[in-house]
């Protein structure tokens, strides 16, 4: 499918569903604890929006879809650090040498998908670029992407369960990262209505990852 462009539309479609969540009465416990478990890492997380442009929950959330939240895997999809990735995008990070620690890792997947040149981290451009990270693929089925809205009142079923291999009865068991947001801005954790727009500088919240750990 085209890639969408970012319009005021589309912002507004986001927003409006964002607005709209309501999480799974049967989902909350699973979708408490992986809020808690993110929140358990906020720092290491902050360290690396501090090398980028991109928030620390936007960052989370992805590690929760691709990796389950396991600082071995790589960002981009999942695979281990132990090597290169193997499936899509492969052979990254392209420069350095494996094992590569989940930061430069986290830096590369970020760099390569063009999160770092993009600058409107409001709940739309969020959802705009959680997406556009996943495949646009759910769009043209006309269904709201699991990936974003799995386990709320604005999934019920379709899924990919493989690389262009659609099915329509499948059901996400994963919750999606939208969700996810929705829950932690719901408890007060984040605060989208003042999202940055800038680079993050805090030298404290740099300190808490070792530098080496940037190092490829």
């Amino acid at each position: 499918m085209t890639v969408p462009k970012f319009t005021a539309a589309l912002a507004k479609e986001y927003s409006d569903l964002f607005n709209r969540c309501k999480i799974a009465a049967d989902k909350m416990t699973e979708v408490e604890e992986v809020v808690q478990r993110i929140l358990q890492y906020q720092n290491r997380y902050a360290s690396i929006a501090a090398q980028s442009t991109v928030p620390w929950y936007v960052i989370a959330v992805i590690h929760n879809m691709e990796c389950g939240l396991d600082f071995t895997k790589h960002l981009h999809n999942g695979d281990s650090l132990k090597r290169r990735t193997v499936n899509v995008p492969a052979g990254r990070p392209k420069t350095g040498q494996p094992p590569f620690t989940f930061e430069v890792s986290a830096l590369d997947a970020l760099e390569y998908d063009k999160l770092t040149e993009w600058n409107d981290w409001s709940i739309g451009g969020i959802c705009y670029k959680l997406e556009g990270f996943n495949g646009w693929g759910y769009r043209a089925r006309k269904i709201n992407s699991p990936y974003l809205w799995s386990y709320s009142n604005l999934y019920t079923s379709g899924k990919y369960v493989a690389d262009n291999k659609w099915s329509g009865t499948a059901v996400s068991g994963q919750c999606g990262a939208a969700v996810i947001l929705r829950r932690m801005s719901d408890q007060g954790a984040i605060d989208l209505a003042s999202p940055p727009s800038s680079k993050l500088t805090d030298a404290a919240t740099l300190a808490e990852v070792p530098r080496h750990l940037f190092n490829g």
